[in-house]
């Protein structure tokens, strides 16, 4: 049995080009009220004070896209197949399309199709395109990420070997270093410390952490400072703890959106290797919407086409002020959800799906109160 690829009809080339002109024109007005207030103006004095040209100046507002396109676009299909579908319901074209035996399934087919095109989009945006523009953005501003950070190196049974601060990084380099060393004794669950190491500055190689200028602060077994010695150069954190700690140290001050699938996933693994609890639930639950999120997008057209779906004496306005509800409710409660997984209360697997669960739900929903 051979599988035939359902024939396009005119109805699904008008339909399609119908919905996609709306949700277009939705997804330019986001754009321009989400840019106009603080990218635009940002980068229009960087213009002014002479720090890039307009040429420059529009390639940099065009690496802000990618971040505005993963909120416009199921926006933009929410409010596009809705206008439409209102429309064609004033017009009484859908009264005739079903008249004629059209189901509502076979009605939406070309918007699903338009949903799914957005969705395949807000993947790769998110998972590729966004940290791709802000690495441009970062090289033509000319910044360097700085970061602080506290990675601590424990033996098999959890207690801490090796406590390093990091003041200030900028890339490899390190400023103003602390090395916490400690003992073996443990007394009522304190580790004693056996050296305190201070460096005003240091690097970070692969397989190494190298400090300069390392003043040695020896602790004898009752707390107090024996001997104070200079350092020319000391190696701290040899071979994988090496690795591992400049990766956390990398991306402990990232935006989360401004890293790709593949170094968020070996980011998570990590978290999950040191025990991070906290970091790794909230991390993971980022990433699994990395997946998710983008599904939003197909959800949003169907749930237009249903608020859209109207009767010929209901009120117009009510589709609108819902939709324009669930907009504001989708976003306000994703920061809810993060705290949720971060804090351990639901599981990341959990929580990065609730949203999706609740659309498809709310699709239900208003399939049954709308009798098709």
């Amino acid at each position: 049995m051979s599988f035939k690829f359902p024939k396009i009809t005119i109805y699904d080339r008008y339909m399609f080009k119908q919905v996609t002109l709306a949700s277009l024109v939705a997804i330019l007005l986001f754009t321009i009220v989400w840019v106009a207030p603080e990218m635009l103006l940002n980068i229009i004095k960087g213009a002014l004070a002479g720090n890039y040209g307009l040429k420059t100046a529009v390639y940099l507002l065009l690496c802000e896209l990618p971040k505005i396109l993963e909120k416009a676009f199921p926006v933009g299909l929410l409010l596009g197949s809705l206008f439409t579908f209102d429309k064609l319901s004033k017009d009484s074209e859908l009264t005739i399309f079903r008249a004629v035996g059209m189901s509502f399934p076979r009605i939406i087919a070309p918007v699903v199709v338009l949903g799914v095109i957005f969705t395949i989009c807000s993947f790769l945006i998110a998972g590729k395109l966004t940290s791709k523009a802000e690495d441009k953005m970062r090289a033509i501003r000319g910044e360097v990420i700085s970061t602080q950070y506290i990675y601590t190196q424990k033996d098999q049974k959890g207690h801490p070997r090796t406590a390093v601060v990091v003041s200030k990084s900028y890339g490899r380099e390190l400023r103003r270093v602390i090395v916490l060393d400690f003992s073996d004794n443990i007394y009522q669950d304190v580790h004693q410390l056996s050296h305190i190491y201070t460096a005003e500055n240091g690097y970070a190689y692969d397989n190494r952490w190298e400090l300069h200028n390392v003043v040695d602060y020896k602790i004898s077994s009752e707390g107090i400072f024996e001997t104070i010695n200079n350092i020319d150069k000391m190696d701290i954190l040899e071979g994988e703890p090496a690795k591992n700690a400049f990766t956390l140290l990398t991306y402990s001050s990232v935006k989360v959106r401004d890293i790709n699938n593949k170094n968020l996933r070996r980011y998570v693994k990590l978290l999950k290797k040191e025990n991070l609890t906290e970091e790794y639930n909230g991390m993971l639950n980022k990433y699994l919407q990395r997946f998710t999120q983008p599904m939003v997008c197909l959800l949003m057209a169907v749930l237009g086409c249903l608020l859209g779906f109207s009767k010929p004496r209901e009120q117009k306005f009510i589709g609108m002020i819902i939709a324009i509800g669930m907009i504001f409710l989708y976003y306000v409660t994703l920061p809810f959800f993060d705290l949720l997984a971060e804090k351990g209360i639901l599981s990341p697997y959990i929580t990065s799906t609730l949203p999706i669960l609740a659309f498809m739900y709310a699709i239900n929903v208003f399939y049954k109160l709308k009798d098709l």
